[in-house]
């Protein structure tokens, strides 16, 4: 059973930096897709970024140029670095792995049964 647990919450002011790590086990994470996903009070949760296994990533307009996914297949570990945070970012943020590619679901809102694997969810808070 593939296992993810995702950590890095925090709260920063407009401008500062997360990182967010999703830490796989149970199988390889090079054998799956993988991707962040967020979801704000009162919304639905949505694709922000993905991870196919050729290295290619996809991240929705709003993130562009200022989120960087990538994974460490030593380490086992899927990485969101998010920098420039605005507080439009807000959200739970998920870590996820499916065995289709994510990038399809990238900046549209997706029930959670879609998706085989889930970490537990971490917040980010950024302030005005």
């Amino acid at each position: 059973q593939l296992t993810l647990v995702d950590s890095g919450c925090g709260s920063v002011q407009a401008g500062g930096s997360l990182r967010l790590s999703c830490v796989v086990s149970g199988d390889s994470v090079s054998n799956y897709y993988l991707g962040w996903f967020r979801q704000a009070p009162g919304k639905e949760r949505e694709g922000v970024a993905a991870l196919d296994k050729d290295g290619t990533t996809k991240y929705v307009d709003s993130v562009k140029g200022r989120f960087a996914i990538s994974q460490d297949n030593d380490k086992n570990t899927l990485y969101l670095q998010m920098n420039s945070l605005e507080p439009e970012d807000t959200a739970m943020y998920y870590c996820a792995a499916d065995w289709d590619s994510l990038a399809v679901v990238v900046g549209v809102p997706i029930p959670q049964g879609n998706v085989p694997y889930w970490g537990q969810g971490t917040q980010v808070t950024v302030s005005s």
